[in-house]
């Protein structure tokens, strides 16, 4: 080789070509960036051009609808805006918010998949399991999981869910003579948690003793609100550069977490059965099984086992799920009936006077409580533990209005306006039962707390089980009040959340 080959002019001469070059190509990447960016956000103004929204800034979308007043300014928007509204997140990202009950059933009539956009941020969480599949996967799942809900399955579940809240109590009654309220989402979690381990995963011990568990929730509450925020972060959509922020390390910490819990629980339920052949055999004899036991016997149309990754994605999406969502639920119930003392003390007597003590609560107690039962359902119409989902259309569609949007536009459901919505629930803010009562003509899908459709919630009939056994039980054993310095703030996550916590002072009864 030459000494001219190796000197520093040509060398030097090299590496600056090589920057021109990256140069010009890098201008011609962001060129091309900004050619799409252009034609996705006029392809977006021309569908939306038959929904008017309130101003937004022309890249970072609706910045109102930032912060803590999000649900707020949405219902500014309900009141203003009929059935529907776009919503930018950014410049050539948005959806369109619907919250009309003749809009939400043609959406949830069709077989539109969840919006990608959203729902694959949640896959390093809770994979692909019912939440997140789509088509004939989700279809197969659906199927095969269906029977875990079945009647002959819930019913046995009702003294496990009563074990579990009845220990809840307990601890309440060592709290109750203190004088300052106690925040009750961390205990109402800790018990549906217990609750679902105990039916669902076949869990011998306790959650709520193990103090062990409270890593695993306290996982859950960083992952709902990590989820969030990345949503709404246009910088954070692209999965490197989410993942090198301090908020990606943060969630993949927190999502193993998670998984090193429901993979101990799918360990212990293998070994279990593994270890004890008398288990084994009554398992294989039952007419029907829980859940994880029919994902440890499941064979897929092919012949085939559920892989490892599909059974824990079904596990982590019903671990969450199953505890989370009911948790939230019940702790906004109670707090609608503290503040309703008139309500609560007739939900009281009713349940006194079929129950006396609660010490025999069975299933068929259960649809002899209708007072109790039109209370939780109206706490759950101002409280939706589920505030919204979101749709990707994958055919065009026309309202009954005549409005219509093409393929490929993502809505959001949002339930929280469905229900706080004016038109179609007068004085939507008034806490009134009597929405519920049997004789009350309402629209089909104007009340959705557990989404509707093919794809409403596989465990509705568990999850209202479990809300009437839980709001029985308390109401047997204390009076619920609100803590005036403490009212809760609504906030939306994956599930309904609150600011500041939901805070109520227990008074023991006799």
């Amino acid at each position: 080789m030459s000494v001219s080959a190796l000197s520093p002019t040509r060398f030097t001469g090299s590496i600056s070509g090589f920057l021109q070059v990256a140069s010009v190509l890098g201008l011609l990447l962001l060129l091309i960036k900004a050619v799409q960016f252009y034609l996705h956000r006029q392809w977006l103004l021309k569908a939306f051009q038959q929904f008017p929204s309130p101003p937004f800034h022309w890249f970072f979308g609706h910045k109102q609808f930032h912060g803590d007043q999000e649900l707020q300014n949405i219902m500014a928007c309900v009141e203003s805006f009929p059935s529907a509204f776009p919503r930018w997140f950014w410049g050539s990202n948005a959806y369109l918010v619907v919250y009309d009950p003749e809009y939400m059933k043609v959406i949830l009539g069709r077989s539109d998949p969840k919006a990608y956009g959203i729902y694959r941020l949640l896959a390093p969480w809770i994979g692909y399991g019912l939440l997140l599949l789509n088509g004939q996967p989700w279809f197969q799942h659906r199927r095969m999981l269906t029977p875990a809900f079945h009647y002959d399955i819930l019913k046995p579940y009702v003294k496990n869910m009563a074990d579990s809240i009845q220990l809840m109590l307990d601890k309440w009654e060592r709290l109750a003579g203190q004088d300052s309220s106690i925040e009750i989402f961390q205990h109402t979690s800790l018990m549906t948690l217990d609750t679902i381990m105990k039916c669902a995963f076949s869990h011998k011990g306790s959650v709520q003793v193990d103090g062990n568990y409270k890593t695993y929730i306290r996982a859950i509450e960083d992952l709902n609100n990590l989820f969030h925020y990345r949503v709404r972060n246009n910088f954070h959509q692209n999965d490197t550069i989410y993942n090198l922020s301090s908020n990606g390390r943060l969630f993949n910490q927190a999502c193993q977490l998670a998984h090193d819990h429901t993979d101990g629980v799918i360990k212990q339920r293998k070994d279990q059965l593994l270890r004890d052949e008398g288990e084994l055999e009554k398992i294989k004899k039952k007419r029907r099984l829980d859940f994880l036991d029919i994902l440890l016997f499941s064979r897929m149309e092919n012949g085939d086992s559920m892989s490892d990754k599909d059974l824990r994605a079904e596990v982590d999406t019903f671990m969450f799920e199953g505890h989370d969502t009911t948790a939230s639920g019940v702790s906004w119930i109670f707090y609608a009936l503290a503040t309703h003392p008139e309500h609560q003390q007739r939900c009281r007597e009713e349940v006194q006077s079929l129950l006396r003590d609660g010490s025999s609560i069975t299933w068929d107690h259960l649809d002899q409580i209708p007072y109790t039962t039109m209370c939780i359902k109206e706490a759950l119409r101002l409280y939706p533990p589920v505030p919204g989902i979101a749709r990707e259309l994958n055919t065009s569609v026309t309202f009954p209005d005549g409005r219509s949007l093409p393929k490929g536009i993502h809505v959001t459901l949002s339930i929280y306006g469905l229900h706080h919505n004016p038109k179609v629930w007068p004085n939507p803010e008034v806490f009134d039962p009597f929405r519920f009562a049997q004789d009350s003509p309402r629209h089909s899908h104007s009340f959705l707390p557990f989404s509707g459709g093919a794809r409403n919630c596989i465990g509705k009939q568990f999850a209202m089980s479990e809300l009437k056994v839980i709001v029985a039980l308390t109401l047997l054993r204390f009076e619920l009040l609100p803590d005036p310095t403490r009212i809760p703030i609504p906030i939306p996550r994956l599930v309904l959340k609150s600011k500041n916590g939901i805070y109520l002072h227990l008074k023991k009864l006799h």
